[in-house]
């Protein structure tokens, strides 16, 4: 008798989480677990509480005005609220807006940032990190003989790659992507998108996307939200071609309405 292969464990643990903005709920019912090493995908139409979601990993609530929550939300068994050290609990954590964050700071010293934070002084080793993360992002070619020009400088999409470099410098154990290739063209998206599939290997990553087809061509498992509500979560193929619990998740990535 051949042993069942041991799941992978679970990075985040989601429990009858609610989210309300004033008291008017925005998200509801969630329960999912995310596991390690994955990259987890979440779709559905714009105001279904997909970058609620994301905030409450970061605890960005805390920021939003009027944003709480009920439920539970841990990461490695840890509720997210006993972290008393957010800085702690942020810099395992590395996060892309759908659009460009910039610091008023080099391209260089963008990516430097988190590495110097974390106690990296060498210059060496903060070019080293600077270069790989860089190419990651699909940035470096088009930046490498301006690093000390300002990052606020560059293009809309160059902008984004830099945030993405930035949060990979970080060295985040999770990763969580809110529409990173809005403003981003179609090839670099698809460069992107490769490196994204070998960082699996590093962390977990959690991309929401109002492309299902990006969801299908990257994430492992994916859930559907809508209209402020839980769905559904499976495999991601499953969504797409195999039984899914409700008929309202086929109709969306076959692009019925949303």
């Amino acid at each position: 008798m051949v042993d069942a292969a041991p799941q992978p464990k679970v990075k985040v643990s989601v429990k009858d989480l609610a989210i309300q903005y004033g008291g008017k709920a925005a998200l509801s019912g969630v329960n999912l677990e995310i596991r390690e090493h994955e990259i987890f995908g979440i779709i559905g139409p714009a105001g279904s509480g997909k970058t609620s979601f994301l905030r409450v990993l970061n605890r960005m609530d805390e920021m939003t005005t009027g944003m709480t929550f009920t439920g539970t939300v841990a990461i490695d068994g840890r509720d997210v609220r006993a972290w008393r050290n957010l800085y702690a609990l942020r810099s395992r954590i590395g996060v892309v807006f759908p659009l460009p964050v910039g610091l008023p700071l080099s391209i260089y010293d963008n990516v430097a940032l988190s590495p110097r934070l974390r106690g990296i002084r060498s210059a060496s080793d903060l070019d080293e990190i600077v270069e790989r993360c860089l190419r990651r992002a699909a940035l470096w070619d088009e930046v490498k003989d301006r690093l000390q020009s300002l990052g606020s400088l560059l293009s809309g999409g160059q902008q984004q790659r830099l945030t993405i470099a930035r949060a990979l410098s970080q060295e985040p154990e999770l990763l969580l992507l809110d529409e990173f290739s809005i403003a981003v063209d179609p090839v670099t998206t698809m460069k992107i998108e490769d490196v994204l599939k070998e960082l699996r290997s590093e962390m977990t990553i959690v991309l929401v996307t109002n492309l299902v087809q990006q969801a299908r061509r990257l994430a492992d498992r994916t859930a559907f939200f809508l209209s402020g509500a839980f769905v559904e979560v499976g495999k991601t193929e499953d969504l797409f071609t195999g039984p899914v619990t409700d008929p309202r998740t086929r109709e969306y990535v076959e692009g019925r309405f949303g």
